[in-house]
């Protein structure tokens, strides 16, 4: 009996170790915590869409044909429609704002970090686009596009745009520059250096001002040797005036 429980004991041991070492691997970044690995993405809202002298419905065609080859691992793409939705809540926000510090506003609402604003005009066979990429924190533009064809058609116009913001998105930096921390890295490097001037100036002065005040120290000295030795000359305190001038010129430079 005890030989029969033995050998149970042993087989549910083995048992649990076999299945512990085929123990899947985490597939899709996910960790070993059942956590998925989690990628940040960065939000671009399309503000505005504006045509001229093409079909109007163009622009649903443009977001249509944005969303399907827009990379969705890198970016999270809200709609015209998305972004009225959100912006719609806000006291401050106008229809007219498209670029500049108003833009903060859109960043608050909407959470996006760029948006884009596109242009799309034709008169017969000839079609343009613009395609502008403008940060919401500052309502800086980022990068601009523009593109021209005098013989084609709407669609190949809209095409071409919708490449066009493709690759403007795919060069944006994965960070964007902050002008405000750059300026202030300048100024903290400038006031460095001319701190450190200032202390190699003071550095200087000090040294010079030890060596006059010892040589004044010694004229004096030796202005009061003479005066005493060679029977009170004249010239023995014009020797100890002169060193007592350059014995406070040096106090002097060691004070200031």
């Amino acid at each position: 009996m005890k030989l029969a429980l033995a050998a149970l004991v042993v087989m549910v041991v083995a048992t649990a170790a076999s299945a512990q070492g085929k123990r899947v691997a985490p597939a899709n970044g996910a960790s070993a915590g059942g956590g998925a690995a989690l990628v940040k993405k960065r939000t671009v809202g399309i503000l505005d869409v504006r045509v001229d002298g093409v079909p109007d419905d163009v622009k649903v065609q443009f977001e249509k044909g944005l969303e399907e080859q827009l990379e969705n691992s890198t970016y999270w793409l809200s709609t015209r429609a998305q972004m009225r939705e959100r912006l719609k809540f806000s006291t401050k926000w106008t229809e007219g704002c498209l670029v500049g510090a108003c833009l903060t506003e859109a960043k608050t609402q909407t959470n996006a970090e760029l948006v884009l604003l596109v242009a799309l005009s034709g008169a017969g066979t000839s079609f343009g686009f613009v395609v502008t990429l403008a940060r919401t924190d500052n309502g800086r533009v980022v990068a601009q596009d523009s593109g021209r064809c005098d013989v084609c058609t709407p669609r190949e116009a809209m095409r071409d745009a919708t490449l066009a913001t493709i690759n403007l998105l795919n060069n944006v930096p994965d960070r964007l520059p902050d002008e405000a921390a750059d300026r202030s890295a300048a100024i903290d490097l400038a006031v460095g250096k001319l701190a450190r001037h200032i202390e190699a100036d003071k550095a200087k002065v000090k040294k010079r001002g030890i060596i006059v005040t010892v040589l004044g120290l010694a004229a004096v000295a030796a202005g009061v040797t003479l005066y005493v030795v060679a029977d009170k000359p004249d010239y023995s305190l014009a020797v100890a005036g002169a060193g007592g001038g350059l014995t406070l010129g040096g106090v002097a430079m060691l004070t200031f």
